[in-house]
């Protein structure tokens, strides 16, 4: 378990995270969330033990970071942004060398060390030099790094930036994986991704957490009441008609023309009620082509613009 308890991190004068507290249970899979200077990479690094809080209190696995450091930082793995390896060493040597830093007993340390490499798909590459390997390797060597020595809790900073769509793939398949022995940790700017792989989602802005819950829940919060996009023909402009005929409409706004004449509309109702059969209904009896007729629903991407604007206002 991962206790923060009112945190703040100053520079001088600059705040860079401020009072802030959160917990995270054992075997959570949690994103850490955030426009760039929100404070995401200072409250890994604090958790990480790399920096030290102004003030507060973090708690890893019930040792204090700063009155037990030691103990508080072999719980954690840390896979870094940017992938940062030796690179005169193999992929071997490289996590050999990671579990001679974390102290992995040397009669352990041979076993381990191939267990992780397996786990991390690396087998048939453990003897290339980590300089030659592709950059979905380089992630996986790093994830090894963070792996060995069997930490309680994994802390990937952009896990999969900069890899093609099967490398992401593989990554958050392996991620998914760990998270059933581990507690995970992941700061990622794909929020599609944080959606698939995050079972809870803390985001903050401007140093402060502006919401802590699950993915569902957040677009939810900001969700629409009942919304569809409706893609039509409607040289008539007969689409004003169509709300006085379905009474359930509370709104139709008019969101793009398109170079094809066609227009599309979204159509608010109560919650609970389907309007399609209606809408197929009344746009035909006013030779209304109906092109495209979509639910709006909310992302987790859209949850998160709507709170992080919220929150600059």
């Amino acid at each position: 378990m991962i206790e923060v308890k009112n945190v703040t991190k100053k520079y001088g004068k600059a705040v860079a995270v401020e009072d802030i507290s959160f917990t995270i249970n054992d075997g959570e899979i949690v994103g850490l969330l955030g426009p760039n200077g929100a404070g995401k990479s200072t409250t890994m690094n604090i958790l990480t033990g790399y920096i030290e809080q102004t003030s507060g209190d973090v708690t890893i696995e019930g040792y204090n970071t700063l009155k037990k450091p030691k103990k508080a930082k072999m719980q954690i793995g840390y896979m870094a942004e940017g992938v940062p390896l030796y690179t005169d060493l193999t992929v071997k040597e490289f996590v050999t060398y990671m579990a001679e830093l974390k102290k992995v007993n040397r009669k352990e340390r041979k076993e381990k060390v191939q267990k992780v490499i397996e786990q991390t798909g690396l087998k048939d590459v453990e003897n290339k030099l980590t300089k030659n390997l592709s950059r979905g390797y380089k992630q996986r060597v790093s994830m090894a790094g963070a792996l060995v020595g069997d930490p309680k809790i994994l802390i990937l900073d952009e896990p999969t930036v900069g890899l093609d769509p099967k490398q992401i793939t593989e990554i958050r398949n392996l991620i998914k994986e760990l998270g059933k022995t581990h507690t995970v940790i992941l700061s990622s700017h794909i929020l599609s991704e944080v959606s698939q792989i995050c079972n809870k989602v803390i985001i903050i802005n401007k140093g402060k957490i502006v919401a802590i819950d699950t993915p569902e829940n957040l677009e939810n919060r900001v969700s629409k009441n009942n919304c569809i996009y409706v893609t039509v023909e409607d040289t008539e402009n007969k689409i004003d008609k169509i709300k006085n005929e379905i009474k359930e409409i509370k709104n139709i706004e008019l969101v793009q023309e398109n170079e094809d004449k066609t227009k599309q509309y979204l159509i608010e109702a109560d919650k609970d009620i389907d309007l399609r059969k209606k809408i197929f209904s009344e746009f035909a009896k006013e030779n209304i082509t109906i092109f495209e007729m979509k639910k709006a629903d909310t992302t987790l991407e859209d949850a998160f613009i709507k709170l992080i604007e919220g929150g600059n206002k």
